[in-house]
């Protein structure tokens, strides 16, 4: 009788979720702390420029503007600060991931702001009355927020107790713990075993 070679099944591997830049982030972890000091510097300066910008009732889209902070600023600047200002302060209060992702994107608007605006400064439609110490201040806002929302998340040599460098590696993170626990058990047992033979 023919013995019957059943097919070799190959064993799947399963599928992992997809990490993301969003995973959770404690809100009272030490890199939200970083998230919020920088957006909430970065909007109470914006928030109080808007705020003068308006009491100096300029028009809103006078492209010749005033000079307020050592920034020239119209209305039209005036009230789009104090929207982005208060967008900042917001992500100070939620903190966590929220504020990395918020600095971040804000970052890049701000230096994508500077390029636009530089290109327009010299014409005729310059609907924010931007000057060069404005272009140069976006460029300066863009790299701080950039930097507040970075750190500590999407370097390639992140410590091993980081929080998004345990959610991208998974299986590491998870080997090392359990090392770490047979460690602290052999260490647990070994001080058992000492105050026994005393």
């Amino acid at each position: 009788m023919a013995a019957h070679v059943l097919p070799h099944r190959t064993r799947q591997p399963q599928n992992r979720p997809r990490t993301t830049l969003d995973e959770h982030l404690p809100v009272d972890h030490r890199l939200s702390r970083v998230y919020r000091i920088g957006a909430g510097v970065m909007g109470a300066f914006l928030l109080a420029f808007g705020i003068l910008g308006l009491i100096d009732k300029i028009g809103f889209f006078n492209t010749h503007g005033a000079t307020v902070i050592g920034l020239n600023t119209n209305g039209a600047l005036s009230v789009l600060s104090i929207c982005v200002g208060a967008l900042l302060l917001f992500g100070m209060f939620k903190g966590g991931n929220f504020a990395s992702t918020l600095n971040m994107v804000l970052g890049i608007l701000f230096i994508a702001s500077g390029f636009i605006n530089l290109a327009l400064l010299d014409t005729s439609f310059n609907p924010f009355a931007f000057k060069i110490q404005n272009v140069l201040f976006s460029f300066v806002v863009g790299l701080l927020l950039m930097f507040f929302g970075m750190y500590g998340r999407v370097s390639s040599t992140l410590p091993h107790d980081n929080p998004y460098w345990k959610a991208r590696h998974p299986q590491e993170a998870e080997d090392e713990a359990r090392a770490a626990r047979a460690r602290g058990s052999a260490v647990s047992t070994g001080a058992h075993e000492g105050g026994g033979g005393a």
